[in-house]
């Protein structure tokens, strides 16, 4: 019964944090169905590519434009759903015409169920329910920190790459240089 109880408490609240790569001069867009009243968060950062920006677009079921920002290279935005129906997000690299990006978003659809339900509670939390709640509270936190940790340590590793990449091809030219200067 207890992974039936995790399993539901975990299909309560979706969340869908994806990485992926956007072409120069594409557009990659996202679909969710959401249900009036639900609160929405969508946060992206742009990890590699170019000067790491992109445009980013979130629409309405109605096709009303919510959320628009134009090379952004990170953001956040959280609204309350207004009906139902399938919200689209989109990230543009459009206006890029050589260099690729790596995308990250994460977006959150809902709230987190509450550790202890409080319908049926006449009496406050225990001292053992209340120490589960703040150690679920500071996991949180923690996950926070480390897909933040984890994504600057992703751009940091692509620069360097980047560097090493340009390093090697300057040391080329110039042992081909001293070569030609000194035959």
């Amino acid at each position: 019964w207890a992974w039936l109880t995790l399993l539901l408490v975990a299909c309560a609240a979706q969340a869908s944090e994806i990485t992926f790569e956007l072409p120069d001069n594409a557009k990659q867009c996202f679909y969710e169905e959401i249900v009036r009243g639900t609160k929405c968060t969508l946060e992206f950062q742009v990890i590699a590519g170019g000067h790491y920006d992109v445009d980013c677009r979130l629409e309405g079921p109605d096709g009303a434009i919510l959320y628009k920002e134009m090379k952004k290279q990170y953001d956040s935005f959280t609204f309350t759903a207004s009906r139902n129906g399938t919200y689209k997000f989109c990230f543009s690299n459009e206006f890029s015409t050589f260099t690729h990006k790596t995308v990250y978003f994460d977006f959150q659809v809902g709230e987190d169920p509450p550790l202890f339900p409080s319908e049926n509670r006449a009496t406050a939390l225990t001292q053992m329910e209340s120490a589960c709640v703040s150690i679920h509270e500071a996991l949180k936190s923690v996950i926070d920190y480390q897909t933040h940790f984890r994504l600057r340590e992703a751009q940091g590793r692509s620069r360097a790459e980047d560097l090493n990449t340009r390093v090697a091809y300057w040391s080329i030219g110039e042992a081909i240089i001293l070569l030609v200067v000194s035959i």
